[in-house]
C-alpha cells in the first residue's frame, strides 16, 4: 500500500450487524382479515405504537452477522485514567471503547472467571517455563491426511467404508479357497484392486499437493526475541511465550497477543481476508502498560492466562499480570495467524496459540459432507439387487442339492462329476463334502459367479463423471462475473446431480438479490423530508474538496445531494432549523469506525481521494454523504477525530464508543466538543431507537419522522434514525465511572458494558433519520421469474424490516399485484396459532374459489391469483420448535412465494430444516453473508455469493459464484444435464452388468448347476473394466439432451428432474425387465443355433461374451442424443477393444479356450448368430420407445423435436402430443441409421473372419462356401416356417366365422 496511508487510527470495527435495516415492531393480537374486493389479503392486525410499547413485548433478533454471536469485550485502559474533573481537563485523553460487538453469550466466556484448570498459562518471553506443565503444540502445520508409513492403511480403511468394497473383497476372499475357486485367483481380485489403484493414487496426488503447502509454510521465516535480540526463526519452531516481531504486509505465524506497534497510541492495522475473506482493514490494539517497553532494551516478563484453544474468531477472554497490575484482555488484543499487517511499520507480540491450537487451523474444517438424493436412492436399487443376487443363488444351490439327491446313486461313475477317484488302489471321494456342504459350497460358489450384479464400477464412474460435469460448469463463461473477475467453483463434487432436482430456493436479500452496494439517497432532519417524496431525483452531484498535507482531497465515492439541505448545512447553526441539520451529519461524520485513507486519483493525478474503510456498507455510505454535504472525516486517533466542516477543522475528542450490537441495535459515541460540551450521538435501528428518544419533546417531529421511514421503507429504502443529547457533569462522570469499571471488569465484561451503554443512550433528542438504498443486482427480476416458471419455490429470508423486504419484493418480480398477501406478524404465540388457523381457512377458501372458477369456465382473477404469505421473525419465535410449525408448513406448501423479515441466522437455519422435515424435495439456500452460514449448510445444496461481505458464506457452501442471476443456468442448464445423465448412467449400469450375469445364470441351470463357467475368466473380470466401462463415462459427461437455448427458453423443462423421471423405481424395474429379455436372447440364440453342432464350451462362451458387449454398446448408442466424434470412438472403440482382447486370451495356450475365437469366428453362423441377437433383444425395447414417444411424448421429447425441426412450441403444448408425423418419421430415420449401423459393422466383421481364415492357412473359396452354405440353409428354414404360417393363416381366413359362445368368452 505504498499509495495509501492511514490519516487517522480507527476504533474498532462494526460488525455487519449494522446492517439490520430498522424498524419498529409490528406486534398482533388479533387474526388475519381478508376482503375479497381486494386480490390484496392484508392482515387486519392493529400495531402497536413502538413508542407506547415496552422493550419487554420486543423480541430481540440476533444480529445479520455471526461475527455478532462472538463475545468481543472492550478492551481495557490504554491510557491514563480519565480523572473527575472538567471537561476542559479530558480533551487529549485517549478514547476507552465499550460495548463490543457480539454481547450475544452464545460463544461468551466472559461471564466467569477463567481458573488455573481451565486457563492456559503463558510466560511472557519464557517458552520454556511456558511448556514445563503442558508442553503445548508446535507452531508447524499439518494439513495432510497421510504419511509413507500410514498410506496404504488409512487409505484402504476410508475407502472400505462404502459397504460395496467390502462385499466384493469378501468375493474375493472367497475365490482364493480351494473348494470355492470359481475363477483365477488373481483374476478375482482385479476389478476391486483396480477401483482402489485408482482412487488411491487420486488421494495420494492430492495428499501431495497438500504436504508441498505445508513444507512451504512451515519453513517460513519470522522474527523471534532470542537472547534479547530479534533473530529469524522458521515458523515450525516458534513456540508458545515466545516475543514475535511482525514487520508491515507481514502474514502472522501464530495467534498473538499485542504488546506494542510503531504507533505511538499502541493500535495495529490487519488485513484477515485470508482468515474470513474480508479486505477491510480491522484494529487492534496493544495495551499501554505494554506499549513502551523494548524487548531489545530491557527484560519484559509476565504472565498471560487465557482460555483454552478454540474456533471463535470473533472472541477472546484473557488477562495479563505484568508490573503487579492484572489488565484485561480482549479480542481488540489478539492478532490471529494468517492475518496480515498494514499500514503498521511493525508490531511485537507474544505468541499464546500455536500450531493445529491456532483458531484459524482450528476453523479449518470445510462443509459438512453431503450426499446426493440420486445416490442415496441407488442404495435402495443395490439392496434390490442384492436379495435379487441371493435369489439367485437360492434358486441354484436347491436345485444343485434336488439334482444331488437325485442322481445321488450315480455320483460315482456320472460323467462331467464323478465323485470316485480311482487314481489310487482304494477308492476316495475327490472334492466332494458331502450333500450339505456341497449346498453351502454351491451358494457361496454361486455368489463369486455372479458377483457383479453389484457394479463396483459404478462407485468409480461416478466420481469421473462429477469431476467431468464440474469442469465444464466451471468452464461456463455464462457463469462469470466480470465485476469481481470470479468464476464458478465447485466445492462439493458429490451433488452436482442435486442441482437438477431443486424445488425451494432459500434467498438472503442483502447482498445476494441486492448489490449490497449502499447508496445514500435522502434524509429526514427534525421532521422535514428532503426528498420530496422521492428518493433522490433532481438532484445533483456533490464535488467537495479539502485539503491534507497541502493535497487537495476529494471523497472516492459521489453523493446525490439535495440543493435545499445542502445549503442549509453551510449555514452553520445560525438558526434552529441549520443547528439541527449541522448535529444530524456531525452524527453521521462522527457515529461509526471507520478508517480514512487517502489513496491515488489514478483519473487525475494531481488529486488524491479519500476512501473510507469500513466492514459495514452502511457506514461507509453514511460518510460518505456527510462528507458530501461538507463534514468530512479527515483523521482520528485513539483519543480524538477531526472532521472538516465547510472548510474549518474541528477536533472532538471521543471519550467513549459504544458499538453496535445484536441486542441494543444500536452505537453510540461520547464526543468532546470544540465549544468544551460533551454530547452522546446515537444512531440505530427504529424499532429500537423510538424507544429511547424523549417522548415529551417534540411530539410532531417524532410521529413525522416515523411518517417519512415508512414511506422510505416502502420505496425499498434502508434506515436508520439519528438521536442525541447532552451530557452534564454529573453524568458524564457517572457515565466515565461505570466505563472505566466495566472495561476493567475480569467477570460479566460485556453484561456490565451493555447496561452502561444502555444508561447512557437514552433520553435522546431525535435528529432525523437517513435512507440508503442497495439496488438489485443485474438480472435477478428476470431469474426469479424463470425459477419459478420452472416450478421452484422461492422464499426470501432477510433481517429487513418488513416494509423494506416488500418493496424489493415487488422490484425483482418476486411479489406481483395479482398475488393475496398473507400478513403475520405476532407477539404471542396464540397470536400466532389465531392467524396461523384463519390463514389456513382462508387458503383454503381460495382453493374451493379456484376450483369453482375452473369449473364453471369463468375467469375470476381473484380466485385465480397465487397466495404470497409474508412473515415476520417475532412470529417465527412461537413457531418454531412447536407445534404450529405443522400449520405454518401447511400455509406456507400452498402459497407461491413465502417471504421472511427481520429473521435472525439461526431463523433461517430453521426455516429450511422445517422444509427438510416435512417434505422429500430438495432444497437450496443461497447467500453472501456470515449470517447465511447456517442457512446454506442447513440445505441440500449450498451456494455462496462473493460479495461484499466476506466469504464466509463461499467457504462454508457447496457451489459459489458472483451474481444471484447465474443460479439459472447453473439449475436449468448444468442441474438439467447432470441429473439426467447421472440417472441415466446409473440405470445402464444396473443393466449392463445385470445381463452378463443372467446369461451365466441360465448356463448354470443347462450344466448340472455345477457353476463352470463358459466366458474366459479374464473376459469377466474385464467387462466392467475395460470392455463397456468407457462409453458410458464419456456419454455421461458430454451428451446433452436438450441445447442450452431450449432449456432457458422453457423453463417448465427442468420439471422432469423435480418429478424424478431420469430414475425413479418404475424405470428401475423395467431395465431389469428389458434386462432378462436381452439376457435371454443372447444365451439361447446360439444355443438352439448350435444345439446339434459340436461346438466346444470356451468357443460359445466367447460368443456370448461379444455379443452382450456389442449389445449393451448399441443400447447405449441408441440413447445417444448429440453424436459427435468422441461417442463414435468410445463407442464403436470398445467393441473393437473387446475383440481383440478376446483374440489375445485365446492365443495363450494356458487357457482352456485355446484358438477357439479364431475356430469360431470362420464359421458363417457365428456372425449370423451375432445379427439375430443384437435385432431381436434390441427390436422391443426400440418399439417401445417408438410408440411411447410417438403416443405420449414428454416435455423434453417435445422440445427436442422442436430444436431438431427448428420450430418454437407454445408453452402450453408441453405436456401434450406433438406432431405425429413428425415423431414417426424420425422414428424411422432412427431405425434405419441403427439397421445401417448394424450392417456396416458385420460386413466388417465378415471382412475380419475372412482374413482370419486366410491367416489360418483355408482357402477363401471353401471359406466361402460354408458360409453361404450355411446361410442358405438358414435361410431355407426360415422359408419353409414362414410359407407353413402362411398356409394355417389362409385356412384360418376361409374357414366361415362363428359367433364365439360365451363360455369360449
Amino acid at each position: 500500500m505504498a499509495a495509501e496511508r492511514a490519516l487517522l487510527i480507527p476504533s474498532p470495527r462494526t460488525p455487519k450487524g449494522t446492517q439490520d435495516l430498522p424498524s419498529f415492531p409490528v406486534l398482533s393480537n388479533s387474526g388475519v382479515k381478508v376482503n375479497l374486493d381486494n386480490p390484496r389479503l392484508v392482515s387486519g392486525m392493529d400495531s402497536q405504537n413502538p413508542t407506547e410499547s415496552s422493550s419487554s413485548n420486543e423480541i430481540s433478533l440476533k444480529s445479520a452477522s455471526i461475527r455478532s454471536l462472538s463475545s468481543n469485550p472492550s478492551r481495557a485502559s490504554r491510557g491514563n485514567s480519565i480523572g473527575a474533573g472538567s471537561f476542559r481537563d479530558l480533551k487529549s485523553k485517549p478514547v476507552r471503547l465499550g460495548s463490543r460487538k457480539g454481547d450475544s453469550e452464545v460463544f461468551s466466556t466472559s461471564q466467569k472467571e477463567i481458573s488455573d484448570e481451565d486457563a492456559r498459562l503463558v510466560y511472557l518471553n519464557d517458552p520454556a517455563k511456558s511448556n514445563e506443565r503442558f508442553e503445548f503444540t508446535g507452531n508447524s502445520v499439518k494439513t495432510a491426511k497421510y504419511s509413507l508409513i500410514t498410506f496404504i492403511p488409512r487409505n484402504l480403511f476410508e475407502q472400505f467404508h462404502r459397504v460395496a468394497y467390502i462385499y466384493f473383497l469378501i468375493i474375493a476372499v472367497l475365490n482364493q479357497l480351494p473348494q470355492l475357486a470359481v475363477f483365477g485367483r488373481t483374476a478375482s481380485i482385479l476389478p476391486l484392486a483396480f477401483v482402489l489403484l485408482v482412487t488411491a493414487v487420486k488421494d495420494a496426488y492430492e495428499d501431495w499437493r497438500r504436504q508441498m503447502s505445508d513444507r512451504v509454510e512451515n519453513n517460513r521465516l519470522a522474527w523471534v526475541l532470542v537472547n534479547d535480540q530479534f533473530q529469524q526463526k522458521k515458523w515450525k519452531d516458534i513456540q508458545v511465550g515466545e516475543i514475535i516481531k511482525i514487520q508491515a504486509n507481514d502474514t502472522l505465524p501464530c495467534d498473538m497477543v499485542l504488546l506494542s506497534t510503531s504507533d505511538s497510541t499502541g493500535v495495529a492495522y490487519v488485513q484477515t481476508i485470508n482468515l474470513d475473506g474480508e479486505s477491510n482493514l480491522k484494529t487492534r490494539y496493544a495495551k499501554q502498560e505494554t506499549l513502551s517497553k523494548i524487548p531489545e532494551k530491557e527484560k519484559i516478563s509476565g504472565l498471560i492466562k487465557c482460555e483454552k484453544p478454540n474456533r471463535n474468531i470473533y472472541g477472546f477472554q484473557a488477562n495479563m499480570d505484568i508490573d503487579g497490575k492484572r489488565l484485561s484482555l480482549g479480542p481488540s488484543n489478539i492478532i490471529l495467524r494468517g492475518c496480515e499487517l498494514k499500514n503498521t511499520p511493525w508490531a511485537v507480540g507474544v505468541a499464546v496459540y500455536c500450531g493445529r491450537e491456532t483458531k484459524a487451523m482450528l476453523n479449518n474444517s470445510g462443509s459438512p459432507s453431503k450426499r446426493s438424493w440420486l445416490e442415496s436412492r441407488m442404495n435402495s436399487e443395490i439392496i434390490v439387487l442384492s436379495l435379487f443376487l441371493i435369489a439367485l443363488c437360492t434358486v441354484v444351490s436347491i436345485s444343485a442339492a434336488v439334482w444331488l439327491r437325485r442322481h445321488r446313486d450315480e455320483l460315482d461313475t456320472i460323467p462331467f462329476y464323478r465323485r470316485k477317484s480311482f487314481n489310487k488302489d482304494e477308492p476316495e471321494n475327490y472334492n466332494y463334502y458331502g450333500w450339505g456342504a456341497e449346498i453351502v459350497f454351491t451358494f457361496l460358489m454361486s455368489i463369486i459367479v455372479f458377483q457383479i450384479m453389484i457394479p463396483i464400477s459404478l462407485y468409480i464412474s461416478m466420481e469421473l463423471v462429477r469431476v467431468g460435469q464440474a469442469y465444464f460448469m466451471i468452464r461456463d463463461t455464462q457463469m462469470y462475473d466480470e465485476a469481481s473477475n470470479s468464476r464458478f467453483q465447485c466445492r462439493a463434487l458429490n451433488i452436482n446431480e442435486d442441482l437438477g432436482q431443486i424445488k425451494y430456493v432459500f434467498s438472503d436479500k442483502t447482498g445476494t438479490l441486492t448489490e449490497n452496494k449502499m447508496e445514500f439517497q435522502c434524509a429526514s432532519v427534525w421532521g422535514v423530508d428532503y426528498s420530496d417524496g422521492k428518493a433522490s431525483t433532481q438532484n445533483q452531484q456533490a464535488k467537495y474538496f479539502v485539503k491534507v498535507d497541502g493535497k487537495v482531497v476529494r471523497p472516492k465515492m459521489t453523493v446525490k445531494v439535495d440543493p435545499q439541505l445542502l445549503e442549509l448545512s453551510k449555514s452553520g447553526r445560525d438558526t434552529e432549523e441549520a443547528r439541527h441539520v449541522h448535529d444530524f451529519f456531525l452524527a453521521l461524520a462522527a457515529c461509526n469506525t471507520i478508517v480514512p485513507l487517502i489513496v491515488e486519483d489514478k483519473s487525475n493525478p494531481t488529486m488524491k481521494l479519500m476512501d473510507y474503510q469500513g466492514e459495514s456498507p452502511d457506514e461507509q455510505a453514511l460518510a460518505y454523504a456527510a462528507a458530501a454535504y461538507g463534514f468530512m472525516l479527515v483523521e482520528r486517533t485513539s483519543g480524538h477525530i477531526v472532521i472538516d466542516i465547510h472548510g474549518e477543522r474541528q477536533r472532538f475528542n471521543v471519550f467513549g464508543l459504544h458499538e453496535f450490537d445484536s441486542d441494543r441495535k444500536r452505537m453510540s459515541v461520547i464526543l468532546g466538543c470544540p465549544d468544551s460540551t460533551v454530547r452522546v450521538f446515537v444512531k440505530g435501528a427504529d424499532s429500537s431507537m423510538l424507544n429511547v428518544i424523549d417522548r415529551s419533546l417534540n411530539k410532531n417531529v417524532i410521529q413525522t419522522t416515523k411518517g417519512h421511514l415508512h414511506a422510505y421503507s416502502s420505496l425499498g429504502l434502508r434506515t436508520l434514525v439519528i438521536g442525541m443529547r447532552d451530557l452534564s457533569e454529573p453524568e458524564f462522570e457517572e457515565w466515565h465511572f461505570s466505563f472505566e469499571a466495566a472495561s476493567t471488569a475480569v467477570v460479566g465484561r460485556v453484561a456490565l458494558l451493555r447496561k452502561v451503554a444502555g444508561n447512557v443512550e437514552k433520553n435522546l433528542t431525535i435528529l432525523g433519520a437517513s435512507a440508503i438504498e442497495d439496488k438489485l443486482q443485474k438480472g435477478v427480476p428476470e431469474a426469479i421469474e424463470s425459477l419459478r416458471t420452472a416450478g421452484i419455490k422461492v422464499w426470501v429470508l432477510t433481517g429487513d424490516k418488513q416494509e423494506t423486504a416488500i418493496s424489493i419484493g415487488y422490484s425483482s418480480k418476486l411479489l406481483t399485484n395479482k398475488m393475496t398477501q398473507i400478513i403475520i406478524n405476532s407477539n404471542s404465540k396464540q397470536s400466532c396459532r389465531k392467524c396461523l388457523e384463519d390463514a389456513l381457512v382462508m387458503s383454503k377458501k381460495l382453493d374451493t374459489m379456484s376450483e369453482t372458477s375452473d369449473n364453471t369456465g369463468t375467469s375470476s382473477e381473484t380466485a385465480r391469483s397465487p397466495v404470497a404469505l409474508i412473515i415476520d421473525g417475532t412470529s417465527l419465535v412461537y413457531i418454531l420448535d412447536s407445534e404450529l410449525e405443522v400449520q405454518l408448513f401447511q400455509l406456507a406448501s400452498t402459497c407461491s412465494v413465502v417471504l421472511c423479515c427481520r429473521v435472525a441466522p439461526l431463523q433461517k437455519a430453521g426455516i429450511v430444516a422445517l422444509v427438510k422435515k416435512k417434505t422429500s424435495d430438495m432444497t437450496l439456500s443461497i447467500g453472501d453473508g456470515a449470517n447465511d452460514v447456517s442457512m446454506i449448510q442447513m440445505a441440500d445444496v449450498g451456494v455462496g455469493i462473493s460479495g461484499q461481505e466476506g466469504r464466509q458464506a463461499v467457504m462454508a457452501s457447496d457451489f459459489s459464484m458472483g451474481q444471484f442471476r447465474f443460479l439459472v443456468p447453473l439449475l436449468l442448464v448444468h442441474g438439467h444435464w447432470n441429473y439426467q445423465r447421472m440417472g441415466y448412467m446409473i440405470l445402464y449400469n444396473f443393466y449392463r452388468n445385470a445381463i452378463f450375469v443372467f446369461v451365466l445364470f441360465w448356463y448354470a441351470l443347462f450344466t448340472c448347476f455345477t457353476l463352470t463357467t463358459a466366458i474366459n475368466e479374464w473376459s469377466s473380470m474385464l467387462y466392467s473394466i475395460i470392455y463397456t466401462s468407457l462409453p458410458t463415462i464419456v456419454v455421461a459427461i458430454l451428451d446433452k439432451d436438450l441445447s442450452r437455448n431450449n432449456l432457458l427458453k422453457y423453463p417448465q423443462l427442468y420439471g422432469a428432474g423435480q418429478r424424478q423421471e431420469a430414475y425413479n423405481r418404475k424405470l428401475f424395474w423395467l431395465t431389469m425387465a428389458d434386462t432378462v429379455w436381452q439376457s435371454l436372447v443372447v444365451f439361447f440364440v446360439p444355443i438352439f443355433a448350435y444345439w446339434a453342432s459340436t461346438i466346444d464350451v470356451p468357443s460359445i462362451g466367447d460368443l456370448w461374451t461379444l455379443a452382450v458387449v456389442i449389445l449393451v454398446n448399441l443400447h447405449l448408442a441408441m440413447d445417444i442424443i448429440r453424436w459427435n466424434w468422441i461417442f463414435h470412438a468410445v463407442i464403436w472403440g470398445s467393441i473393437v477393444a473387446t475383440f481383440i482382447c478376446v483374440m489375445i486370451l485365446d492365443a495363450f495356450p494356458m487357457f482352456a479356450g485355446y484358438w477357439a475365437i479364431f475356430d469360431i469366428m470362420g464359421q458363417g453362423s457365428f456372425w449370423v448368430c451375432l445379427l439375430g441377437i443384437i435385432i431381436a433383444a434390441l427390436l422391443p425395447r426400440f418399439v417401445v420407445k417408438v410408440l411411447y414417444q410417438h403416443f405420449t411424448p414428454d416435455d423434453i421429447q417435445i422440445a427436442r423435436e422442436a430444436d431438431k425441426l427448428g420450430t418454437s412450441v407454445a408453452e402450453d403444448t408441453l405436456r401434450t402430443q406433438k406432431s405425429a408425423h413428425q415423431r414417426l418419421v424420425g422414428n424411422i430415420h432412427l431405425l434405419a441409421r441403427a439397421l445401417a449401423t448394424i450392417l456396416l459393422l458385420m460386413t466388417l466383421a465378415l471382412i475380419l473372419a475372412c482374413i482370419i481364415s486366410v491367416l489360418r492357412s483355408s482357402l477363401f473359396v471353401k471359406l466361402a462356401y460354408g458360409l453361404c452354405q450355411d446361410l442358405s440353409q438358414l435361410l431355407s428354414q426360415t422359408a419353409d416356417k414362414v410359407l407353413v404360417m402362411l398356409k394355417k393363416l389362409i385356412a384360418i381366413a376361409r374357414s366361415p366365422r362363428e359367433k364365439p359362445s360365451q363360455s369360449s368368452v
